[in-house]
């Protein structure tokens, strides 16, 4: 069967056979998957975005004894800054580090105070989600 196709205004001409069952290229025992679920309407994506706070989402890590193990980064992303380094005593929202996102920055803060006890990035280093960024004491 021929069929004609136009892509970006060019059209091409192109010949397309139809399989039979017993042709297939899969196992037709196994199910096809599902097309996925379509996209909300466009008046709900339109909506306002309330803004985030700084350090919003930032996921810590606990630890056997109720205290933070550290700090994980909440998304993939570049570090432009670090505030701390090893043996920094910090309070809780403390700014502990910088990183870039889709030209976005997002501060990464402390969860709750602590001392630090390692910083495992650098800036210029790539990250990605849920990588250790800072670990404390």
């Amino acid at each position: 069967m021929k069929l004609k196709i136009t892509v970006h205004g060019v059209a091409y001409e192109v010949d397309v056979e139809v399989l039979d069952a017993k042709d297939e290229m899969f196992d037709s025992g196994s199910p096809l998957p599902r097309p996925a679920a379509p996209a909300a309407p466009a008046a709900a994506a339109a909506a306002p975005v309330a803004p985030v706070a700084p350090g919003a989402g930032v996921a810590p890590v606990p630890a056997a004894g109720g205290a933070t193990e550290g700090v994980v980064s909440p998304i993939a992303g570049t570090v432009l800054e670090t505030k701390c380094k090893a043996g920094d005593a910090v309070s809780a929202g403390q700014v502990l580090l910088v990183i870039e996102a889709m030209k976005m920055e997002t501060e990464i803060s402390a969860p709750n105070a602590g001392k630090v006890k390692a910083v495992q990035v650098a800036p210029g280093d790539a990250v990605r989600e849920n990588q250790m960024l800072v670990e404390f004491e």
